[in-house]
């Protein structure tokens, strides 16, 4: 068997260093062996966006971009859409198996036990303009519950951890539906723990058509929820687990998350989909709009992805419900504009070339847009979903005994040493 190290030979002074490979991976640490004179720092990785450094060790999610492998905890995420419910998903993100029927029961009533959120947290809802942001708000709501929960700042304590979870997953949608009606000037309605999670937020949200939720929009928002439940190390992911290296408590490294999802790269891809689709507005100009793309006059939204080079596994699903969804609720003119257009890229060399595929974003705003959520709204649903994600990493992350707070190092381009000059002598 070969041996499993790197042979790293610096050409500036001949110097060899040998460092241990496990996993594929290098200790970036063992990089500062390398130095032009003894009292030098040593060399150090340069990776703007950490395109090619892990930070962590994860047993949580695996994603293969160019196989278009997802899986959580080792299921395909096939299969998850098809047969689990979210909560289900939840429980396997956070816990690492598929609960027994027992367990799932009771896992289900602890959430939805914990749906009612504090009459200070309604007061800081009721303090936002009819004009905010539903993320800026999301963000706010998130940062507040540190104030209302000040245990949760024991982060070591595993029994107050899962507290912490349980009121998040519980807490979560009831917070933006009361954001949500505020903002509207309608009355808030209360949850209802006897319905499903994905019913009860429709539920509060006012989509309930002539008075019950429809369990077709109810499957479709659960799986929804499923497929944006984690996905690696992604922007939002890695800024929780920044934060929370410092042993900041779980709320303070979620709205962290949330805020680095705010950003239109992360969790508004799915609106910029839909104000391209509505921009082309008829299928006859699919052809004139992709070659404004080819112009890079204009950019094709909700194809390729930073990890995928293949199909996106997720928007296959996405692409069912879709249809699922419109039998309901009526078909959306966007959808036809959508699949002739993913049809003509993928029959252009100049896009399958280049391995842009339909991601998830490609189809799930105009699922969200048929449901009646305005687009606003979009980012906050992609929170909502990665939630048990999120609160899984940060569990994982507190257990670690490898991990240090994050302190990422810097090259130094900046002016060297300089006198002070009094004001009077500067030009």
């Amino acid at each position: 068997m070969s041996k499993q190290t790197l042979t790293i030979t610096d050409n500036r002074t001949g110097n060899t260093i040998e460092l241990p490979i496990e996993h594929d991976t290098i200790p970036a640490i063992g990089l500062r062996q390398l130095k032009v004179q003894a009292d030098d720092f040593g060399m150090m990785a340069y990776d703007p966006g950490y395109t090619n450094t892990a930070s962590c060790k994860s047993r949580i999610t695996y994603v293969d971009g160019d196989k278009g492998i997802l899986r959580y905890r080792g299921y395909p995420i096939e299969q998850l859409a098809e047969k689990s419910t979210f909560l289900e998903v939840a429980h396997l993100l956070l816990f690492g198996e598929l609960p027994t029927a027992s367990k799932l029961t009771d896992w289900n009533a602890r959430i939805m036990a914990h749906t009612q959120i504090d009459k200070d947290l309604k007061g800081v809802l009721k303090t936002f303009r009819g004009d905010a942001h539903p993320m800026g708000i999301l963000i706010s709501a998130v940062a507040a519950m540190s104030t209302l929960y000040p245990e949760a700042k024991q982060v070591h304590d595993s029994e107050i951890r899962l507290q912490q979870v349980v009121r998040v997953l519980g807490q979560l949608p009831t917070a933006v539906a009361f954001a949500y009606q505020n903002l509207l000037g309608r009355p808030h309605t209360d949850p209802d723990g006897a319905l499903g999670y994905s019913e009860n937020f429709l539920h509060m949200m006012g989509l309930t058509g002539d008075g019950e939720v429809d369990p077709v929009l109810a499957r479709a928002m659960d799986v929804l929820f499923i497929l944006h439940a984690d996905h690696e190390q992604n922007c939002s992911t890695s800024a929780l687990r920044n934060i929370a290296s410092s042993d900041a408590d779980p709320y303070c490294a979620l709205a962290g998350a949330v805020a680095a999802l705010y950003g239109p790269l992360h969790g508004g891809a799915n609106e910029a989909v839909l104000r391209m689709l509505a921009e082309i507005g008829d299928t006859k100009k699919i052809p004139a709009f992709l070659e404004r793309v080819k112009n890079r006059e204009v950019r094709l939204m909700g194809f390729g992805h930073r990890v995928y080079k293949n199909y996106d596994p997720r928007a296959q699903i996405v692409k069912k419900i879709a249809y699922e969804v419109f039998d309901v609720t009526g078909s959306n003119p966007l959808i036809d504009i959508a699949v002739a257009l993913e049809q003509a890229a993928l029959e252009d060399d100049y896009f399958v070339s280049r391995r842009l595929y339909p991601n998830v974003d490609f189809y799930s705003g105009i699922i969200y847009q048929a449901m009646g959520f305005p687009v606003e709204i979009f980012p906050v649903l992609f929170a909502l979903g990665r939630a048990p994600g999120w609160l899984a990493q940060w569990m994982e992350l507190m257990d670690d005994a490898e991990q240090r707070i994050a302190r990422p190092r810097q090259i130094f381009l900046g002016e060297a040493e300089r006198a002070y000059l009094p004001i009077g002598e500067r030009g």
